[in-house]
């Protein structure tokens, strides 16, 4: 078993596609228009065998509550400082300077998407 995806509803696809394409670097997969069902889905993600995220879009709803149980979705980076500032200078939103996270080590930081997801950049650890 694996996990294959990871779906999140979209209020803009396009938007959304651009985001995760032209801000993070994601390529876009796969896309299907579902007319009798009223849905599109576009599936992002890196290539490489990793889990993608699923971006449902539903014909004529642009905003959804987000509630408080999602937490966000994690990205591995070699450099978080860096990956921030690159974020920044495609136009994204930058949540969480980088930095070690609270009670440990491991530098961390986040960014939200234009729904309001929070994507965190998780950096490499070091060889020992």
């Amino acid at each position: 078993m694996r996990i294959l995806h990871t779906m999140l509803r979209v209020g803009d696809l396009e938007r959304s596609i651009a985001f995760y394409t032209e801000v993070l670097g994601m390529k876009l997969l796969r896309r299907k228009d579902y007319p009798d069902g009223q849905f599109t889905l576009a599936f992002v993600g890196y290539g490489d065998g990793d889990a993608e995220i699923e971006l449902t879009y539903n014909y004529g709803v642009d905003r959804y509550e987000l509630g408080n149980a999602f937490g966000h979705i994690a990205i591995e980076v070699d450099d978080a400082y860096a990956a921030c500032e690159e974020v920044r200078r495609r136009g994204g939103r930058v949540t969480r300077e980088a930095g070690p996270m609270k009670h440990g080590t491991t530098v961390i930081a986040f960014v939200e998407d234009p729904d309001g997801y929070k994507i965190e950049f998780i950096q490499k650890k070091a060889a020992a």
